[in-house]
C-alpha cells in the first residue's frame, strides 16, 4: 500500500466576515451587495495582496486569507479595519459594514489550493467571538519577528482587555481583543 503524503504548514489564517449580514440583506440585499463589493474592490483584496496574503476562499458574508507571517497578516488587518472606519464614517449606523476578525497562528493541512485543520478551526471560532469592528489573536507569542509589526497594545481599564494604538507590538501569548475604535490612538 502506498499512503499519500499530506503536506502541512504553519500559517497565519485570517477568518473574516460581516457583523450583522442577514440584517443588512434583508433590509436592503441590492445596496448591501454593492457596498461589500466596493469594499473588497477598494480596499480589502488590495491589502491581502499588499501584505503578501493569499485568499483561500470567500462566503457571502467572509473569507478565509493565509498569510506566511503573522506580523504582516495583523498589519493587513488593522489597515483594513481602519479603512473600513474611514470608509463607513458618513454611512448611517444600520447600513454599516463591520467586520469581525479571528487570526490564528497554527499547523494547516494544504490541499491544492485550499487548506483545513485545527488552525484553521481555530480562526473561525475566534472570528465568532469578537465584537463587530474587533480583531481576535491566538497563537502568538512573544517573538523577535512579532514586535515589527507598526502597533502598540495598551492595557485598557477593563481586566483581560488589550487594545491596539499605533507604533510598535507587544503581542502576548493570550488570546487579545482588539477595538478598530482605538486603532488610531496614540500614547498609552
Amino acid at each position: 500500500m502506498t499512503s499519500e503524503r499530506i503536506e502541512r504548514k504553519l500559517a497565519a489564517i485570517v477568518a473574516a466576515d460581516v457583523a450583522g449580514y442577514s440584517r443588512l440583506m434583508a433590509a436592503d440585499e441590492e445596496g448591501t451587495l454593492a457596498r461589500l463589493k466596493g469594499h473588497r474592490k477598494a480596499l480589502i483584496d488590495p491589502k491581502i495582496a499588499e501584505h503578501g496574503g493569499r485568499i483561500i476562499k470567500t462566503t457571502r458574508d467572509g473569507m478565509l486569507v493565509e498569510f506566511a507571517s503573522v506580523v504582516d497578516a495583523v498589519r493587513c488587518v488593522v489597515e483594513i479595519q481602519r479603512g473600513m472606519l474611514e470608509r463607513n464614517a458618513d454611512i448611517p449606523s444600520e447600513k454599516r459594514i463591520d467586520f469581525r476578525v479571528g487570526i490564528n497562528v497554527g499547523d494547516v493541512i494544504v490541499d491544492g489550493d485550499d487548506i483545513y485543520g485545527d488552525g484553521v478551526n481555530v480562526a473561525a471560532r475566534l472570528e465568532g467571538l469578537v465584537e463587530p469592528g474587533g480583531i481576535l489573536v491566538a497563537g502568538v507569542g512573544p517573538r523577535p519577528g512579532a514586535r515589527q509589526a507598526e502597533l502598540q497594545l495598551r492595557r485598557s481599564r477593563r481586566p483581560q482587555r488589550q487594545e491596539y494604538s499605533a507604533t510598535r507590538p507587544r503581542l502576548s501569548s493570550e488570546i487579545e481583543r482588539r477595538r478598530a475604535s482605538s486603532f488610531g490612538e496614540t500614547g498609552g
